[in-house]
């Protein structure tokens, strides 16, 4: 994969998986890659059940209540914790099996109506909701950030990082923030500038999907 060599050792590349077939992530699975990830939780938990067990799966797309309980043991890490409610469905579906859930708190730092995530203002009831949890841990943040010029994209990249500086500095339950999950095929260079810890990269991996 070309991309790897414009990637630091301290970021992880998830390459999106999600609508391709098991014999391309096999492909990148034999040249070192670990990582995937998947927007719908039935076509992530048919994969895993395919494919080899030391790969970690990452769910990166809406999250409804009802697919959490499918998603136990079977997910590294959530990146689309969107809601309280969300976060109370994780807590009580992880829970029944004295398992702790690995989630990212999705922000909709373009306050797009098409886009799921908590406003930024939002982001102190949701963490006050974690810290009274038994069962879910915050690893960082998520954003997809709006279209736009170059600029436009290294600002909203910016502010996020911002965002999760201002909760790092705090000693926080259930939250440690390790995680900044920001920049797509098309923009990931300028997330990587502007300090995020993870990329999710789909097109750049393994080509266009199909319509």
């Amino acid at each position: 994969m070309e991309i790897l060599k414009d990637i630091p050792n301290d970021v992880t590349l998830v390459a999106v998986s999600k609508t391709k077939p098991v014999e391309m992530i096999i492909e990148s699975y034999n040249i070192g890659q670990r990582d995937f990830g998947e927007n719908k939780v039935q076509e992530l938990i048919s994969k895993k059940e395919m494919l080899p067990d030391d790969i970690r799966w990452h769910f990166i797309g809406k999250l409804q209540t009802n697919k959490v309980k499918y998603l136990v043991n079977n997910v590294y890490l959530i990146h689309s914790l969107s809601s309280i409610k969300l976060l109370g469905k994780i807590e009580s579906e992880f829970g029944k099996n004295n398992l702790s859930a690995d989630v990212l708190i999705q922000i909709n730092i373009g306050r797009e109506e098409s886009k799921s995530g908590i406003y930024e203002e939002e982001l102190e009831d949701m963490i006050k909701a974690v810290e009274n949890c038994n069962h879910v841990n915050v690893k960082g943040l998520m954003v997809i950030i709006p279209k736009g010029t170059y600029e436009e994209k290294r600002y909203y990249f910016n502010k996020t990082k911002k965002i999760f500086d201002n909760v790092i500095d705090r000693k926080l339950n259930n939250i440690s923030m390790q995680v900044l999950s920001m920049g797509m095929t098309n923009d990931y260079k300028i997330a990587i500038q502007e300090a995020a810890t993870m990329i999710r990269v789909g097109s750049g991996i393994f080509g266009l999907r199909e319509k």
